[in-house]
């Protein structure tokens, strides 16, 4: 389960720094993990395919960084988690429209490659992705609402939190039942 939680853990560390400090320094914090991960796991080897939400991440911080130095006052600053969550939601509904879920690099490290082209595989992978884009919109949904309502920063921070945890509960959990199916089907 950590493979596909490690890459949103800038996300986790910049909602939590910019609701206790700032958001200029809780965007600094994302890039620069994020940029520390990219880097790091190019180095060890790991493929293009498996870091799709580590260069979307990348992107996203680059531009709020611009904007949150550039103009700390603005007045996208109370939406900028909401839209962080909004940003994945399209990474993730977008690697499915191309047919490209991306779960299926992180997959692919610890997977053997004798079941990449099974369409089974995919298939699980897909279903996965599916469950961050859902959770990502919902949860992108729910802040939009909670700003708009003048919610609290710590409730804004308790549903991007929820946002992660609660599909990466569900990827163990399909992950594991779908090996499970796996086994038996070998077996039978």
């Amino acid at each position: 389960m950590l493979g596909f939680i490690r890459p949103f853990l800038p996300w986790i560390a910049y909602s939590v720094v910019a609701s206790a400090l700032d958001w200029r320094w809780g965007a600094l914090v994302g890039l620069l993990w994020t940029a520390g991960e990219l880097l790091s796991a190019r180095r060890s080897g790991r493929g293009w395919d498996s870091l799709v939400i580590e260069v979307c991440s990348s992107l996203y911080f680059v531009i709020v960084v611009a904007v949150a130095f550039a103009e700390p006052h603005s007045s996208a600053r109370p939406y900028i988690q909401a839209a962080s969550s909004l940003w994945l939601a399209l990474a993730a509904w977008g690697s499915l429209a191309i047919r490209r879920p991306f779960t299926l690099g992180i997959a692919k490290q610890t997977v053997p490659a004798e079941f990449w082209d099974n369409p089974v595989f995919y298939r699980v992978n897909a279903v996965i992705t599916s469950a961050w884009a859902i959770s990502f919109t919902l949860s992108g949904a729910a802040m939009v609402a909670l700003r708009a309502t003048h919610g609290s920063d710590s409730l804004v921070t308790l549903v991007t939190i929820a946002g992660f945890v609660v599909p990466a509960v569900f990827t163990a959990r399909y992950s594991a039942a779908a090996r499970a199916r796996a086994a038996a089907a070998t077996q039978a």
